[in-house]
């Protein structure tokens, strides 16, 4: 497999990915955007930073790509819902640059409050002036932290030993745990209220575009002061100058820009702002940090061994992925005999989760089932990471429910297709921890292994059909490794399903179809 690295890394980048023996690695940093064009065709993986824009167009000729490897945290310039797209998994390295980038917000924190770049350059530049740099003292002041991610919580840390009062606002986070680390959880409307410092430590994302603009800064205390280490765009800046030249916001510090390098100077130039050129993972720590986590994260994910931060991906803890697995391959060939059993056009799926299942992150098992869905019909790769994508695009709802309460078995899924003619369901189990059946198909109780061919017959419950069938699979030297017979009364209505140790011709399967009181015969391929 071929990996491209196409911005400036340190070399154990490449060291790491050379060491994995099914990799080949090329450092080409640089490239623009035609000639990234002309080669990413060649790639299986690409590690990048943030000088390299994987856009819609660029990754429409990635036609190998597998995997997008980011050395850093945000992926601005990733469009991932293209990658999602085409199956791309794309991931970041969240961990490699945390104490870096909290360490400079703050070092962007004091800078403001002693005023230490302007008291630098008035002293370079030959001057002993004292008075008009007179700062203020952290201890007993507030700080709004917007955002608890693994940055805004090692800020929290750092700045509660300055004596500062740290409130929080992240709708994520449990606030016995923020209770734990001291912080006082509010809604942003509090922290505009009583902050004296605020600072960002969100993605950008469409909700949290413009978070803090006129009206915001309207609201908070006279004279905050306003840190951005997180992500440009976050903090509309022309209202943030306007707030500073008004005196409302006494000054602001910022590393990250909506364009870098920033033409808009506005903000930069003015005399109460502390200004650095994204510099949030910029020691050689930090460096080297996501470097190696991001080589490591694309070798794994591209040698089979393991998916980590992967943005399109559910995460999953490894004990639990382990559990999940098996039921993540029952529900990929669920859904595959599914799409074969149905006629008509899909409307939505309802997938329900019963027993131990109920309590779990069961996100990829639905996901594996949508993608087994699809792939009979299309002619794509479909993977877990586009499979959502492709059934929004088509319109497919997929709709998940759960119950503790389980049945004739511990744990069970099952998945009840509508389309325009109807419904029809495909229930499944797993003996012992990994063995899969198919315990159930439109209501018949059954016992199918989902592997190879199969024939679904649905018949009525008279004697001697079985023979019947059984003769001509046998005439038509096509072994049957096993069979399974539902009813749902003794006379009534019923279905056989046999598995084959090889595909049945359409002669074969148009013979079991004109037995007496048989009313259909479908072949199915898992």
């Amino acid at each position: 497999m071929k990996v491209l690295i196409s911005d400036k890394l340190p070399d154990v980048a490449v060291e790491i990915l050379s060491s994995y023996p099914d990799i080949d690695a090329d450092n080409k940093p640089g490239l623009a955007a035609h000639e990234l064009m002309a080669i990413i065709g060649e790639y299986d993986g690409i590690v990048i930073r943030s000088g390299t824009k994987l856009t819609a167009d660029v990754l429409e000729h990635a036609k190998r790509l597998k995997v997008i490897a980011r050395a850093g945290v945000g992926v601005d310039n990733v469009d991932v819902k293209a990658a999602s797209r085409k199956g791309i998994i794309v991931m970041n390295t969240p961990g490699g640059n945390t104490t870096s980038t909290a360490e400079l917000t703050v070092a962007m924190i004091l800078a403001l409050s002693r005023n230490i770049p302007a008291a630098c350059a008035s002293l370079k530049s030959g001057k002993w002036d004292r008075k008009s740099f007179v700062g203020n003292q952290l201890s007993g002041k507030t700080i709004g932290i917007v955002g608890l991610g693994r940055v805004g919580l090692e800020v929290a840390r750092r700045v509660s030993t300055f004596e500062m009062k740290v409130v929080a606002y992240d709708p994520y986070i449990a606030p016995e745990r923020a209770a734990r680390l001291g912080i006082e959880l509010g809604d942003l409307e509090s922290i505009w209220e009583c902050a004296d410092y605020v600072t960002v430590h969100t993605p950008m994302t469409p909700e949290t575009r413009g978070l803090i603009g006129a009206q915001e800064l309207a609201k908070m205390k006279d004279g905050v002061r306003i840190i951005n280490c997180a992500r440009g765009g976050i903090i509309d800046e022309n209202a943030l100058a306007d707030a500073i030249e008004a005196g409302k916001v006494a000054g602001a510090a910022v590393d990250v820009y909506p364009e870098e390098p920033p033409t808009n100077r506005r903000l930069i130039e003015l005399p109460q702002v502390v200004a650095t050129p994204h510099l949030g993972a910029s020691t050689q720590e930090a460096q080297i940090n996501v470097a190696t986590d991001a080589a490591r994260q694309l070798a794994d994910a591209l040698t089979g061994r393991a998916v980590r931060f992967a943005l399109n991906l559910p995460g999953l803890d490894p004990r639990e992925a382990e559990v999940l697995q098996p039921y993540s391959n029952l529900a990929d060939k669920m859904g595959c005999l599914l799409r074969q059993l149905v006629r008509g056009q899909l409307e939505s799926v309802r997938i329900c989760y019963t027993g131990d299942l109920a309590q779990m992150n069961v996100a990829p098992v639905t996901r594996s089932l949508t993608a087994g869905l699809l792939r009979p019909v299309l002619e794509e790769n479909v993977n877990l990471v586009n499979a959502p994508v492709l059934a929004e695009e088509r319109g497919i709802t997929i709709i998940e429910s759960r119950s503790c309460t389980s049945g004739d078995f511990t744990n069970t899924i099952e998945a009840v297709m509508t389309t325009d003619h109807g419904e029809v369901s495909v229930e499944g189990t797993l003996f012992g921890k990994s063995d899969p059946r198919i315990v159930g198909i439109n209501g018949y109780h059954v016992e199918v292994m989902p592997v190879g061919d199969l024939i679904v017959i649905t018949n009525q419950d008279r004697p001697g059909l079985i023979g019947d069938i059984g003769r001509i699979m046998g005439a038509g030297g096509v072994n049957i490794s096993s069979m399974t017979f539902g009813r749902k009364e003794a006379g009534g209505d019923a279905m056989t399903v046999l598995n084959l140790d090889a595909t049945p011709s359409d002669a074969l399967l148009d013979e079991v179809s004109k037995v007496s009181n048989v009313t259909a015969a479908l072949a199915i391929q898992l």
